[in-house]
């Protein structure tokens, strides 16, 4: 069921929280081990919580949009009570966290109940999650896969049916990557937009929250949920609560939607192109040649990344190298040398590109990318093989969603289901900053459309 549905029926009385969270938790243990999304399950949190639901709604008491509804974080966002790992073995040497990151804590006050953490890459740096300490979490479409990265936990556990709500953290495609590869809908809102208090940093200029589902009403109801000023944050911009969950019907009419040429053309494979023209048949979009500067955009996007993360975990490359995750490791030393001339020069780069993407939006409501080049590659892959050029796996995975990040667009990744036993892949919904309302309502049509469906993978619908 979505989380919607779910929230209905715990509303209603057709089945209570505690029943739902129940079911939850033996369909986690029964089928996590298949995936590996999973690194901890709060069992008892997540009972206690149910039951509380239930006595809030027998008061007469409104518990919220998500009444009873199951979800679960990447282990970067703290969960009181347990260790916020962050995909790190160094992590586990600190203490429970005291309380939820405030993402955590919007979403239990909307009515959710917290199930666990998940599995990712180390410190978020990644695009496949192999975690080397935690295992490799796969994909429920095919185990032998990846469910991609760094919020690989929290694309599989939806497209495996174990939540119907996760959240995440997108630094250069890290919830649309997961969401295209598992086939589910992800939500990367603008940059500033929700409050990340309570979760590990990264890349500070660059990370995002947001949630996956397997309706864009749920990550709609879950992003409305996830909204609200937090003096915690101060890289949160203050802005009003605009709630989007009411626009999924709303339909198209009106909107000016073009799909991106040049760049966001190529390398992809043949299911990336299929799946694009797909999306721009059904919305009826027109042809927007891609600013000349996006791969100049994505440049800038690497010496930042590189840059911040290393920064942030500088104590670590000095003191506690050899339990750093290798590949991890060689990326934040290399970062860690970038000279502060490319740094600067990277963010003048950055500027210009958001410059020249905010002159399309004067002409667009809404653009269309590809999610990734392929879909879901094999575990232990480590090269791409793309219209005769062969291309490093783990970049190629953000070819088409660093460029985005980078100037903080609001996206939404929808999915393009193929014919059974061939994978899914995901498209990019792109608007203007602050509009996330507009991609509700595009996503809300192909959905209604049945072009972009999240159905629970073959293997674990039972």
């Amino acid at each position: 069921m979505t989380a919607v549905a779910i929230a209905g029926d715990v509303r209603s009385g057709a089945r209570s929280a505690l029943e739902v969270a129940q079911d939850t938790l033996e369909r986690v243990h029964r089928l996590n081990p298949e995936v590996n999304a999973f690194t901890e399950v709060t069992e008892q949190r997540a009972l206690a919580d149910a039951a509380a639901v239930d006595a809030a709604l027998a008061r007469g008491e409104d518990v919220g949009p998500l009444a009873g509804v199951p979800f679960a974080v990447k282990n970067l966002f703290d969960i009181a009570g347990i260790t916020t790992l962050a995909g790190s073995v160094i992590e586990r040497d600190k203490p429970p966290a005291a309380v939820d990151g405030w993402a955590v804590k919007q979403l239990r006050e909307a009515g959710g109940v917290c199930i666990g953490a998940l599995n990712m890459d180390e410190y978020a740096y990644g695009f496949t999650t192999e975690n080397s300490h935690y295992g490799p979490c796969r994909n429920p479409h095919d185990t032998s896969r990846t469910a991609g990265g760094s919020s690989g936990g929290s694309g599989a556990a939806v497209a495996a049916g174990l939540v119907p709500l996760t959240l995440g953290t997108d630094t250069n495609g890290s919830i649309r990557v997961p969401a295209s590869l598992n086939g589910i809908f992800g939500f990367k809102p603008t940059y500033g937009r929700l409050s990340r208090a309570g979760s590990v940093a990264f890349v500070p200029s660059l990370d995002h929250i947001g949630p996956f589902g397997r309706s864009v009403g749920d990550v709609a109801a879950a992003y409305d949920a996830l909204q609200g000023r937090d003096p915690a944050d101060a890289g949160q911009t203050p802005r009003a609560v605009e709630p989007v969950a009411g626009l999924v019907g709303e339909g198209i009419a009106g909107l000016r939607i073009g799909r991106l040429t040049g760049y966001f053309d190529a390398p992809m494979g043949e299911a990336a192109c299929t799946a694009v023209h797909r999306i721009a048949e059904a919305l009826k979009a027109g042809a927007v040649a891609a600013p000349e500067m996006t791969a100049a955009g994505r440049s800038a996007a690497f010496i930042i990344t590189a840059s911040e993360g290393a920064k942030q975990h500088l104590e670590h490359l000095r003191h506690r190298r050899p339990d750093l995750e290798p590949l991890s490791r060689d990326r934040l030393l290399a970062g860690s040398l970038v000279p502060a001339q490319w740094y600067l020069h990277a963010q003048q780069v950055r500027a210009l590109w958001r410059d020249a993407m905010a002159a399309l939006f004067r002409d667009w409501d809404v653009l269309i990318a590809p999610a990734t080049p392929v879909p879901a590659t094999t575990l232990g892959q480590d090269f791409l093989e793309i219209e005769g050029q062969t291309l490093p796996l783990r970049p190629a995975f953000g070819l088409f969603t660093q460029p985005i990040t980078c100037i903080g667009l609001p996206v939404l990744a929808v999915p393009v289901q193929k014919a059974e036993g061939v994978l899914p892949i995901g498209v990019q919904l792109i608007a203007a900053p602050w509009r996330e309302d507009l991609l509700v309502r595009a996503g809300g049509f192909l959905e209604a459309s049945g072009i972009c469906t999240a159905p629970v993978a073959p293997d674990f619908a039972a």
